[in-house]
């Protein structure tokens, strides 16, 4: 079951490994590990069901890689406004893992720690991060501090990242996954950045690869300097750029 750490010293080992240039995926998880890889968000199909950025860069007649854009790749030169896309569809949600994805990475990721405890950070800034869904004794506690980013920590066993979230109505629960969370032996470490629509994991070589093989998600192996900027796809240009 999650709870509430009210003393945030836990994750302070987290920002002193933050750092490059603008974009690089070292400035949102830490530098230091073997490996890493970056998880690509599903889009959704107009039609229904969940289509991964290979797939849609196969409908769109783009090249799908570890550091494109879905802007870039579904023909868009707009990184926010998808007008003229060649996707029929929406776009990877930003900022949170759909559940079904959560789900996959959380039983890949229990294969490589030694121990149960987790520790899980949520940015403070969603809305619904008040007093109806987290003590009043939390939402007064002291926050992890990163640039730009302030967060609210939480421990409990690595199952229980999908306990984050909100109830709009009392039968619809809202899942968010944790924008930041790690084992107690620090064997990894995951970042979901509220900005983008990808996931990164930084882990041993042994995880990586597992990740690259796991049903259920696209992972893309990347380098801790892998640009990750809104203008980093140099594979897929617009015609227009």
């Amino acid at each position: 079951m999650l709870r509430p750490v009210l003393d945030p010293s836990p994750a302070e080992w987290i920002s002193p490994r933050l750092g490059g240039t603008f974009g690089a995926a070292c400035r949102t998880v830490p530098h230091g590990y073997a490996a890493y890889a970056r998880i690509c968000h599903p889009a959704e199909r107009d039609r229904g069901g969940w289509a991964s950025w290979r797939e849609a860069a196969a409908e769109t007649g783009r090249r799908a890689h570890g550091a494109m854009q879905w802007h870039a790749l579904v023909g868009s030169p707009d990184p926010v406004n998808l007008t003229g896309s060649l996707w029929r569809g929406s776009p990877p949600g930003r900022g949170t893992l759909p559940s079904h994805s959560l789900t996959a990475l959380l039983a890949v990721l229990g294969d490589h720690t030694s121990t149960s405890e987790t520790w899980f950070c949520l940015w403070d800034g969603y809305g619904w991060a008040d007093e109806a869904t987290l003590s009043r004794e939390h939402l007064d506690a002291p926050r992890l501090r990163h640039p730009g980013r302030d967060y609210l920590v939480f421990g409990g066993p690595l199952a229980s990242a999908t306990e984050l979230g909100w109830r709009p109505r009392p039968n619809w629960f809202e899942a968010q996954s944790p924008n930041l969370f790690w084992p107690d032996d620090r064997a990894w470490c995951v970042a979901t950045e509220i900005d983008f629509d990808s996931t990164l994991v930084a882990g041993e070589e042994g995880l990586i690869d597992a990740l690259l093989k796991a049903p259920g998600l696209e992972a893309w192996r990347i380098e801790p300097d892998t640009s990750l900027a809104a203008d980093a796809d140099r594979i897929n240009h617009h015609p227009a750029t």
